[in-house]
């Protein structure tokens, strides 16, 4: 590259000489450099530019470094015995950033009456970087939020792009860590909250708080190794307990029709019972302003126990919608029973239902049931069929006046907690060949739990110390 340029006004700048000011400390920044003079397009010259950039970086980095480690030491004293560290000469130090692994040579002391301490590095202390560190929390952080999204050796790969070599183990090893700490902080706050004191709700701006909040919850089945850490043997299934709340919103899109849009979307899971789920689920629901929210609906298939943790819960804030999908489903049953095999007559009166139970007309299939149960003649076993199907509609009435729920912009499905389960645990965890131990399996989960509820950054500590 020239020594200078012209500016706009045609005035001769200086600029400094890279190939010639670096060249004898890393003689790979040569073609770095012809890669830029070569670059044609913008897009070419920016992804020439940012590997330069990087290593320029280093090395201005290293020289600071390197300045600042001449300065005199004030040494502290001995935490033993009081007496002042002695310097023991220069130990090298590394420590890998975004930009790369950086190294340097620092000052580091010892007692002088040999005292059974670490070696001490004033230094490391005024750049805040921790004894053991090897990373930074910056660069843990991009690593585990790419893991959020793919594999390891995935996220690995595009770190590397971006920072030098990362291998998979050490990601992996991030997002375990990152998980257990999430899984700590949840533990917490359940106990808090179980000792009394409610946490403080999320801020909301006023146009959300106006908005109805929905919950709802389902399981799903992950696959599991029989033992951890041991890829042979039979997989072991485990069921996941999801939760989802959201505030409900209106978008116009160019059709012009109004479609709901999910504002504020919280999730919870847990590997177990419906037990576990309820208080995570009620923690959240707190969270996120239940007991001030305008509406609030529970949005569920028909599963008892997810109606069991609706009643126990939610049943003071929440109005129960069964999902219209689900409710419709046993119909055909019913309906074949009912009118023993006539496919058409069949097909005509379920089709029929289940328009009445969209608009507004539960009673009238439930007094066709009712009409069908008392028709003399039948076969126990066609009234066994149609038993549950009464049973099971009657036990929802107040759960499936649809006609209603639409005219106040209300879901009439739980297609959100369907989205829920498919975003959280099946793209990530279902993979081709993909088994978890079950400790693995919680870090990685709750770590994508604290990605999508926003509060993600909290595990590294980026709002307080990049190096934390």
């Amino acid at each position: 590259m020239a020594s200078s340029a012209k500016d706009a006004k045609g005035d001769r700048v200086p600029m400094l000489c890279l190939s010639d000011s670096i060249r004898h400390d890393d003689p790979a920044v040569q073609p770095l450099l012809s890669t830029i003079e070569q670059a044609q397009t913008l897009a070419q010259l920016i992804l020439a530019v940012w590997p330069f950039a990087r290593v320029l970086a280093l090395h201005i980095i290293a020289y600071v470094l390197a300045e600042r480690a001449q300065r005199p030491v004030a040494w502290p004293p001995c935490p033993c015995c009081g007496r002042a560290l002695r310097s023991q000469g220069f130990a090298p130090r590394q420590l890998t950033r975004l930009c790369g692994p950086l190294r340097w040579r620092r000052r580091v002391g010892r007692c002088p009456h040999g005292c059974d301490i670490p070696q001490v590095a004033p230094c490391d202390e005024t750049l805040g970087v921790q004894p053991p560190q090897r990373t930074s929390g910056a660069l843990q952080c991009l690593g585990c939020a790419l893991a959020v999204c793919g594999p390891f050796a995935t996220a690995a790969r595009l770190l590397g792009w971006y920072c030098g070599g990362v291998s998979p183990r050490a990601g992996w090893s991030w997002g375990q860590a990152a998980g257990c700490q999430a899984m700590e902080h949840l533990q917490e706050d359940l106990g808090a909250v179980a000792r009394g004191p409610e946490p403080t709700p999320e801020p909301l701006t006023a146009a959300q708080m106006a908005l109805p909040l929905a919950l709802g919850a389902d399981g799903v089945m992950g696959s599991c190794r029989p033992e951890g850490g041991k890829a042979p043997g039979k997989i072991r299934w485990r069921e996941i307990k999801v939760g989802v709340l959201a505030r409900l919103g209106q978008h116009r899109p160019r059709t012009g029709q109004v479609v709901t849009r999910l504002v504020q979307r919280r999730l919870v899971a847990v590997v177990g019972a419906m037990d576990a789920l309820a208080p995570r689920l009620w923690l959240e629901a707190v969270r996120q302003g239940i007991r001030s929210a305008p509406p609030v609906v529970w949005l569920s298939d028909g599963g008892r126990g997810l109606w069991r943790l609706d009643a126990e819960r939610f049943a003071g804030y929440a109005r129960g919608i069964l999902d219209l999908d689900h409710a419709a489903q046993p119909l055909w049953r019913g309906a074949a029973a009912w009118l023993d095999g006539r496919t058409t007559q069949a097909r005509r009166w379920c089709g029929w239902a289940r328009h009445r139970l969209r608009h507004g007309m539960p009673d009238g299939v439930l007094a066709d049931l009712t009409e069908a149960l008392e028709v003399e003649g039948w076969p126990e076993t066609a009234r066994e069929t149609l038993r549950p199907v009464y049973a099971y509609l009657s036990r929802h009435r107040e759960h499936i006046n649809y006609n209603m729920y639409k005219d106040r912009g209300l879901p009439l499905g739980s297609g959100m907690v369907a989205s829920a389960c498919q975003w959280l645990i099946q793209q990530r965890f279902k993979g081709v060949g993909m088994r978890w131990s079950e400790d693995g399996f919680n870090h990685l989960v709750h770590l994508r739990l604290a990605w999508v509820n926003g509060r993600f950054e909290t595990l590294f500590g980026l709002a307080l110390s990049p190096n934390s």
